[in-house]
């Protein structure tokens, strides 16, 4: 009770931070899903039979190294009977679903998605299609989709369900992975669709009110699995004739390319996106390793990193549903409270550039500052969030790319919005930073605009450590993925380009004034002797040397790892005569039969007093 009134504090600065400016959605989004895109922050519910055994068998901890301790029944080999029988450990009295919806409440989370049935088959509400549910074997009698979806309308929570309809540990003609070994005909497998999915599938959209999401866990596509497009499409159909504003995402098994009537894409689990994407999508994401509850678990990521996760997928025009695992008493794991609750004191603060926001134009790995989102507002306008993980230490924040002049540039955390100096040149916004950042884990600085800025995105960013960072992924002119080589061993090896001919690479920046830089190469040569050229043109200059051997190096001691060592060389100085746009060209011109791994080219200030 005494956690009452800052409780409905809570309730009504959300409100007023996810309405007071309403974005557009995004493009190539249904209607069905604008709340969704607007959302973008979600709640994971893993509870079920194996949260009472909380990965550990008869004292065997679950056989797999992933340790997804939901996967127990089947890793183990669980008994049938011995399984149901885990629900007498359950402590009932204390499940109370509402304190997961209010722990989502406060995490600023404005969706639940709960495991109504997973793999193991059992349904976790009272239903009567067979008898092995929740209803039938939980005393006193119990239906936890009942009771989460009156704490969803009581506290205003958007409910999706989680139903695994293609893998079903328990039912005869279910899938279950030995079939692989077993088989399993396609007319036996729809005795169980028409039997089990349907069935229930009727019962959750009919019986629990509005369902906004009905998540699946088909992570293949139905080509490769015994369920056919048929029973897909009638699955789907049933969705839309019940609950036409439900939504359905890919891993239904059809995907968006191939259904432009699935809502939503779900990447794989705690796949982060990599590039921007106009469709809705999401990240299924945990706060340890494990799903549901592992009593050994100790993988535990820190509030930055999820912050982190959450802005880099909204910057690329996605969402993160992050998962609780809670216990056989309905009690959710103090570090999983402790993040969800930072997470959403900094959404108070922080929430209105996540909430309704979007992908801005320029590359999400553009800045070394950070990440990008922006909203475009109802009156034309438009605010930039720039999330600012390393508050530069000589408080100077550059930013590149935008062509266009901030009307004010402000902290997200000042009420007062307070204007911050900065100065503007052509593409260039440099902003005088306070003597102290806002926030611990991420601050956040707004760019306000009278319309939509203009952007460059064939940019190199000038970086906070004052030089300009030209790699092969940065190029003006890009080379396909597949000519960079990976980092290796375990990134000893850093990522490059191998080059056997001469070859020219070039890249663009912005010089905000009269400047010079030193040229820094890194590369690879393992030629007994100097050999082959590598040249840069800039500007008015031209500098050059004869590539060097660099040698080998021990990626690891006392291991026998012995690798090719990529060395940094001063090619020369390069002097830019006035402020502009120059571009910056590299020449490698390897010797015959000798190859050059190039890494990178650092442009590095030259300061005077």
């Amino acid at each position: 009770m005494s956690h009452r009134k800052p409780f409905f504090k809570f309730v009504i600065l959300f409100f007023y931070i996810a309405f007071a400016c309403k974005a557009g959605a995004q493009e190539n989004t249904n209607p069905r899903a604008e709340w969704f895109t607007d959302s973008r922050f979600g709640m994971f519910i893993h509870w079920g039979i194996y949260s009472g055994i909380e990965g550990i068998w008869k004292g065997e901890k679950i056989r797999h190294d992933n340790d997804y301790a939901e996967w127990i029944y089947y890793r183990n080999r669980i008994d049938k009977q011995e399984y149901v029988k885990i629900l007498d450990r359950f402590k009932w009295n204390d499940i109370n679903p509402e304190e997961w919806v209010i722990l989502a409440k406060k995490a600023g989370m404005k969706y639940v998605t709960f495991t109504a049935k997973h793999h193991d088959g059992f349904a976790l509400w009272d239903s009567k299609v067979g008898n092995y549910d929740l209803g039938d074997h939980s005393k006193p009698k119990r239906d936890i989709v009942k009771e989460l979806a009156e704490a969803c309308a009581k506290h205003d929570m958007k409910l999706g369900l989680y139903y695994s309809h293609w893998v079903d540990w328990e039912h005869p003609h279910g899938w279950d992975h030995s079939r692989e070994i077993y088989g399993l005909s396609e007319d036996k497998y729809d005795e169980y669709w028409q039997d089990k999915v349907i069935p229930q599938m009727r019962e959750l959209l009919t019986n629990y009110g509005e369902i906004s999401l009905i998540w699946f866990d088909m992570w293949i596509h139905h080509s490769e699995a015994v369920v056919t497009k048929k029973q897909l499409l009638q699955l789907k159909s049933l969705i839309r004739e019940l609950q036409p504003g439900c939504l359905i995402n890919s891993r239904l098994g059809l995907s968006i390319e191939e259904d432009s009537d699935i809502d939503y894409k779900t990447l794989l689990d705690n796949q982060l996106g990599e590039s921007k994407e106009n469709f809705p999508w999401q990240t299924p994401a945990t706060v340890a390793h494990s799903w549901g509850f592992h009593a050994m678990e100790n993988q535990w990521k820190s509030t930055s990193t999820l912050l982190n996760n959450l802005i880099g997928n909204v910057s690329l025009n996605g969402n993160m549903m992050l998962n609780i695992g809670p216990r056989a008493n309905g009690e959710v794991p103090h570090e999983i409270a402790q993040r969800l609750n930072e997470m959403g004191q900094w959404l108070l603060v922080n929430g209105n550039s996540i909430y309704g926001a979007q992908a801005f134009d320029l590359d999400k790995n553009m800045h070394d500052w950070g990440n990008i989102t922006c909203k475009k507002l109802n009156d034309g306008k438009t605010l930039v969030f720039l999330h600012v993980n390393n508050w530069p230490l000589n408080k100077q924040l550059p930013v590149s790319g935008i062509k266009t002049k901030p009307s004010k540039v402000y902290l997200l955390a000042d009420k007062q919005k307070t204007a911050l100096d900065f100065s503007f040149n052509t593409v260039l916004t440099n902003i005088n930073l306070p003597e102290k950042q806002p926030d611990n884990y991420i601050s956040t600085v707004v760019l306000a605009y009278d319309t939509y800025p203009i952007t460059d995105a064939n940019l190199v960013a000038k970086s906070t450590y004052g030089g300009y960072s030209l790699t092969p992924k940065n190029l003006s002119i890009p080379i396909h993925d597949s000519l960079i080589v990976d980092a290796q061993r375990y990134g000893t090896i850093p990522s490059y380009v191998e080059i056997n001919e001469r070859t020219g690479l070039k890249w663009r920046i912005y010089v905000e004034r009269p400047m010079s830089f030193h040229a820094d190469v890194s590369y690879n040569s393992q030629s007994k002797q100097n050999k082959g050229t590598i040249s840069i043109h800039a500007a008015n200059d031209k500098i050059s040397e004869k590539i060097r051997p660099t040698g080998r190096v021990v990626g690891e001691p006392n291991s026998d790892w012995h690798i090719d060592s990529f060395n940094s060389h001063r090619i020369g100085r390069i002097d830019f005569p006035a402020s502009g746009y120059y571009d910056i060209n590299i020449n490698i011109a390897p010797t015959n039969g000798q190859s050059i791994d190039f890494q990178w080219l650092w442009l590095d200030e030259i300061k005077t007093d």
